[in-house]
């Protein structure tokens, strides 16, 4: 491992610190002047593998070691959202507080073993598309795609992958109509 490499893992080591022991807590964004956006955004861009502009990553987010994390041009991760290390969030992306990205799940395989002795599944990354609008308190199943321009409503269980421009909900999820198209 060169110097350089070094030095990259203690700065994410220092900002992961900083964020989880201070930035985290700092008020939501858009008060007292943004200090706690701009606090949080600036130590994201220590720990994130890919940081577009103009991102915004709100109190009470839990990401993990998030150094896998790669998000867009003007986009944010929702206030109290627990998303996994490895999620891929695209451009233009608006998240709703407490949200949730399940990273994998319990294996429940072997009918001759307990579940709880079967462990997890493989993690499974998400993908994000662009222009995606994801309201409060949606739950995600492991490796879930949202395809571009797809809204999923609040309180959503999404539980498979749906078409560009898709208007999502219920729980489990559905396809409620599509943006593309003009009913009635």
């Amino acid at each position: 491992m060169t110097i350089r490499g070094q030095y990259f893992k203690i700065s994410q080591v220092i900002c992961l610190l900083l964020y989880y022991g201070i930035a985290r807590w700092l008020p939501q964004s858009g008060h007292f002047f943004n200090f706690g956006g701009w606090c949080r955004r600036v130590i994201c861009r220590g720990i994130f593998k890919k940081c577009g502009k103009s991102i915004n990553v709100e109190r009470l987010a839990f990401f993990g070691k998030g150094i896998d994390i790669e998000i867009g041009d003007y986009s944010g991760i929702g206030i109290n959202a627990n998303i996994p290390g490895d999620t891929i969030i695209g451009n233009y992306v608006m998240m709703g507080p407490n949200c949730i990205i399940f990273p994998h799940n319990h294996d429940f395989s072997d009918l001759e073993k307990p579940m709880m002795l079967q462990g997890n599944t493989e993690k499974v990354r998400t993908v994000i598309g662009n222009d995606v609008w994801i309201g409060q308190n949606v739950m995600m199943t492991p490796g879930r795609h949202i395809a571009d321009h797809s809204v999923i409503g609040a309180g959503c269980v999404l539980t498979k992958d749906f078409p560009e421009y898709s208007v999502i909900g219920g729980n489990p999820s559905q396809l409620l109509k599509s943006r593309k198209i003009q009913l009635g």
